[in-house]
């Protein structure tokens, strides 16, 4: 991995994390929260592919829970949205039918992901209570991540010429 491609996945990461910090709401039913997190990773998944989501996935939902107070849940998150965002970066660099089937696999595996977690850690109603807040969650962050990275491939266009 070069130095520069390391750099904006840590400034990613970072962007990620305090945008989640900032905008933090408990759920008390799941005994976690909804962020914004999944703004960050599906930028990095539609701008930088499957090890852009992976690497920003991983590092801030972990960094998310431990810094929020949610421990408990920070080896799910890590492997939850790491997940997400590689199966979304698989998809997220071609077509846009393909983005979008991307988006959707990573929401997918997300709610799912945390429906189960919720289910070890505190039992099946626990999980199931995730469900909707998560998908809310999915769909904000998706429709958060589009104008970023129009944005972003916007401002990589101009500094490039």
């Amino acid at each position: 991995m070069k130095t520069k491609q390391l750099t904006i996945y840590g400034m990613l990461v970072a962007l990620t994390v305090a945008l989640s910090l900032t905008i933090l709401i408990p759920v008390p039913a799941t005994n976690g929260f909804i962020t914004l997190c999944e703004a960050g990773i599906y930028t990095a998944a539609v701008l930088f592919g499957p090890i852009g989501g992976l690497a920003v996935g991983a590092s801030s939902g972990l960094l998310i829970d431990l810094l929020s107070g949610y421990p408990q849940w920070a080896i799910f998150s890590l492997l939850i949205h790491g997940l997400q965002g590689y199966i979304a970066g698989s998809c997220s660099i071609s077509t846009p039918k393909r983005q979008f089937i991307g988006l959707f696999l990573g929401s997918t595996v997300m709610v799912i992901g945390y429906l189960l977690a919720g289910w070890l850690l505190y039992d099946w109603p626990a999980g199931v209570a995730s469900v909707p807040g998560n998908i809310i969650q999915n769909i904000v962050g998706i429709g958060l991540a589009y104008p970023i990275t129009a944005s972003m491939r916007r401002i990589q266009i101009k500094h490039q010429q």
